[in-house]
């Protein structure tokens, strides 16, 4: 299809990969939605938008944002042109990610079990030791089904070669899936004519598939457990998606102070007394949940569940200590898991990633500083970032002091442009950069993976930095048939 006004001014991006553009063409994927678009005018995409703007804020779609002393609250922004991935992109996608999924959680029975792999010297034992996040006091416990990951939310980038990398792996509390469910019902709202003529797969499921899950997971086999949702309140970021979920699937939405351990037992208080709490899908960080154990001044968690856990008698989803696996600096080994305990090559390849503690590439990092992104290895959400192309000489010098004090808590990656999608911004269509977060569920069956996951748009004008927290939004993503 050749260009036309929309298309011209667009503008496809040079040197990068678009989503929706290749050169003076449409992807096939597109057309169908070029053509619904090209037939709109102005008025009409600015009233979607704003209808858009007005139904998230209806629902109370929100996050926090700690850093900004404006205001605590944010809706959540959305972009109403979805993101299409094709049926065989997707192929690859999903299969990558239950490959890397069974060896993730292959490491970390074995990290908290034989240490085979730290034994056979496939990823240092200095590494693991030095990580915040391996967490001694589970070391030896028994988890259903030997399942540690029940719930996870692979960041996926598009390069400028038009191929996936994994970006992170989020295994503790992964968030966003109900921005990701309530994209899907706006676009219903906005294009229901568009939605259903281009073969979309649903997502809706999501919440039924994860409550199948945590019913499963019930110790002895109960054939009707209690399972909760513990949130750390209402001034958790995510403090909307935990109430989302809990009333989608119809459980408990509970607080620390609701709960009480009794004989290695955890119990809910109810107005009829208490009750039985067979599963747990926490969404506190480890060091939060179990004041006996962990820190002795949470308010947050619940005292003595830890024992409850370890003597088996409640689940806890995800597995506590996983943060072990997603540690950025362990990340780079993933490639070498999957060899080691699947024999197999990887089907989704990482970034190229640089330990800071090894002289050799810490001294390529700072010699090509222009072209990396340096991280710390404990920290999520865009925080704790540092982009070499755009960084002060001054601020550099102190950063570069800071990663010399301590290289374990760095990495550095090569600055990779990410994949552009069209937006609908100030009146017209402009390219922006996104990644892409698929869910995963984990259960006693197997993996799922709901088609599409979180987009996540970086709304600046060349920003590269798509989290929510640093003033990216999001749009509905699409998987075709």
């Amino acid at each position: 299809m050749a260009l036309n006004t929309l298309l011209q001014q667009y503008g496809c991006p040079e040197g990068t990969w678009d989503e929706m553009c290749d050169a003076q063409t449409i992807r096939e994927q597109y057309t169908k939605v070029f053509e619904v678009l090209q037939n709109l005018d102005a008025d009409t995409l600015h009233q979607k938008d704003k209808l858009a703007s007005e139904l998230f804020m209806n629902q109370g779609i929100t996050f926090t944002v700690y850093s900004d002393n404006a205001g605590i609250e944010r809706i959540f922004p959305f972009d109403i042109i979805p993101r299409i991935i094709t049926a065989s992109e997707w192929d690859e996608i999903e299969r990558g990610i239950k490959q890397r999924l069974r060896a993730l959680n292959l490491f970390l029975k074995d990290v908290y079990g034989e240490q085979n792999i730290l034994k056979d010297g496939i990823i240092p034992m200095e590494l693991i030791a030095s990580c915040p996040h391996y967490t001694r006091e589970v070391f030896g416990i028994r988890v259903p089904y030997d399942i540690y990951v029940h719930i996870s939310g692979i960041d996926l980038i598009r390069g400028a070669d038009g191929k996936f990398y994994i970006l992170e792996d989020n295994l503790r509390t992964p968030s966003g899936v109900s921005y990701m469910l309530e994209n899907r019902e706006v676009t219903k709202r906005l294009f229901p004519d568009m939605l259903a003529g281009n073969k979309v797969r649903m997502v809706n499921n999501y919440p039924l598939l994860l409550h199948q899950i945590l019913l499963s997971l019930a110790p002895h086999q109960i054939s009707n457990p209690t399972v909760v949702l513990l949130t750390p309140g209402i001034y958790n970021s995510a403090y909307y998606e935990h109430t989302f979920l809990a009333r989608q699937m119809g459980i408990a939405l509970v607080e620390g102070r609701d709960l009480l351990v009794d004989n290695h037992k955890v119990y809910m208080k109810t107005t009829s007394g208490l009750e039985r709490v067979h599963v747990i899908y926490r969404r506190i960080d480890d060091d939060y949940i179990d004041p006996l154990l962990f820190r002795p001044q949470s308010v947050l968690g619940v005292p003595g569940i830890m024992g409850a856990y370890r003597k088996g008698n409640v689940a806890i989803v995800n597995a506590v200590g996983n943060g072990v696996a997603d540690d950025k600096a362990v990340y780079a080994y993933v490639p070498a898991m999957i060899k080691y305990y699947l024999n197999e090559e990887p089907i989704l390849n990482n970034v190229p990633t640089y330990q800071m503690s090894d002289d050799e590439a810490r001294e390529y990092a700072f010699t090509n500083l222009a072209n990396m992104v340096f991280k710390r290895t404990n920290q999520s959400g865009g925080y704790g970032m540092i982009m070499g192309n755009k960084i002060e000489e001054e601020e550099w010098l102190k950063a570069k002091v800071e990663i010399e004090k301590e290289p374990r808590s760095f990495i550095a990656q090569p600055i990779i442009k990410l994949s552009t999608v069209p937006c609908f911004i100030d009146g017209r269509f402009q390219p922006r950069h996104v990644d892409l977060r698929p869910y995963a569920l984990i259960g006693p069956d197997g993996i799922q993976i709901v088609p599409g996951g979180l987009t996540r748009v970086a709304l600046r004008e060349g920003s590269l930095v798509v989290n929510s927290s640093q003033g990216g939004g999001s749009k509905d993503t699409w998987v075709i048939d």
